[in-house]
């Protein structure tokens, strides 16, 4: 079946390309022997997890509780949650513990000892890495703040509870101007963590981890000392956003969005049928400042963007896309390619992905963590 043959909005990733992505993620982190656990949030579907963690990915991490319990039924045995997880989660935590192992990040005491007075009470210890805030200024404790050193003597010393390290996300990149800018925040990265482990050790504290994460720093932060993992998650995929920032090229990108022409109100106008409820409403991040909400290709087999369409607005169910050069060729029923801004809200957004090979339809998968919020 061709997938030209599918009612539309449609996912569609292209097997070849997302093999491709995979297989060259793990080459990058095998090079510098840094162990590479990609973030599952990217593509919720056990398979693509199970595929990575063949190639030598060292586990999976996971943003929230559900997430972790549909890999972990799905056969994936080592997840790691670099999320703020509350100790009210304990027992599903400690269900979860019971089929795989388990790793978590803490950044504040009361959670911390939450979680210590839980895995007591279990008579289990689990497994916990300190978050740091590294620049995004989201979570995470302040490495050069003087409570910094007596939060990992606390967490080093909580019963029930085992220092594995430090675990950061240097979100802020998506802002960088540059190449090197982005190259720039992962050393700094890199450094901030290595000065705290370094002050940690010589106060006693093992810090056997340094584990940083984020697509767009992942092929510099492999290079840097220290550093021991690397967590993308939207490598597997790619999208609009990580080829602006260069972390991926136009022919990298495996996840697209089969839409149809659904109006068109004048010659410089026309209506797609995938709105806010399948693109969403994030927009395009870069130093060369890309518009719109999402790119779309010039053809059916996704090899060049047409450079005079922008998709200018959205609505739930509408994509208004005006023609810059004053009118398009596209009537109502043509089938267009859609490559989206950022494709881990879109994977949250369908219920399955058409595996494609060239047109042709060799799989669906279903997106089985989607909607796993809590």
């Amino acid at each position: 079946m061709l997938f030209t043959d599918l009612p539309t909005p449609q996912a569609l990733v292209d097997r070849t390309r997302l093999v491709a992505n995979i297989d060259r993620m793990q080459k990058e982190a095998d090079a510098h022997g840094v162990r590479l656990r990609p973030h599952a949030k990217t593509h919720k579907i056990p398979m693509v997890a199970r595929w990575q963690v063949d190639r030598g990915a060292a586990g999976i991490c996971c943003a929230k509780v559900g997430e972790a319990e549909v890999f972990a039924a799905g056969g994936i045995e080592d997840i790691r949650l670099p999320y703020p997880v509350n100790p009210r989660n304990a027992p599903r935590l400690l269900a979860l513990m019971e089929s795989c192992r388990v790793s978590i990040i803490v950044d504040h005491p009361a959670v911390a000892r939450g979680w210590s007075d839980a895995m007591c009470a279990a008579e289990v210890t689990l497994d916990v890495l300190v978050k740091v805030d590294v620049g995004s200024h989201r979570c995470g404790i302040d490495p050069a703040g003087p409570q910094a050193l007596e939060f990992l003597r606390l967490v080093s010393g909580l019963p029930g509870l085992r220092l594995r390290g430090l675990l950061s996300h240097a979100g802020h990149c998506y802002g960088a101007e540059s190449e090197q800018g982005l190259r720039d925040n992962a050393r700094e990265e890199a450094e901030l963590l290595g000065r705290l482990a370094d002050t940690a050790r010589a106060d006693g504290i093992p810090i056997d981890e340094i584990s940083v994460g984020a697509t767009p720093t992942a092929r510099f932060s492999v290079a840097e000392p220290g550093v021991t993992e690397v967590r993308p998650g939207t490598y597997a995929y790619f999208d609009r956003t990580q080829v602006a920032l260069g972390a991926a090229a136009l022919e990298d990108c495996a996840f697209t969005v089969l839409a149809m022409v659904v109006s068109k109100p004048a010659r410089d106008r026309i209506v797609l049928d995938c709105g806010s409820k399948t693109l969403s409403s994030d927009q395009p991040h870069g130093p060369w400042r890309p518009t719109g909400y999402g790119a779309v290709f010039a053809d059916l087999d996704g090899t060049a963007i047409a450079t005079d369409l922008e998709i200018a607005r959205l609505s739930e169910e509408h994509a208004v896309v005006t023609a810059t050069s004053g009118s398009t060729p596209l009537e109502p029923g043509d089938l267009v390619r859609v490559l989206p801004n950022h494709v881990c809200p879109v994977s949250n957004l369908v219920d399955c992905v058409r595996l494609v090979e060239g047109r042709e339809i060799v799989d669906t998968l279903a997106v089985a963590a989607r909607g796993k919020i809590a």
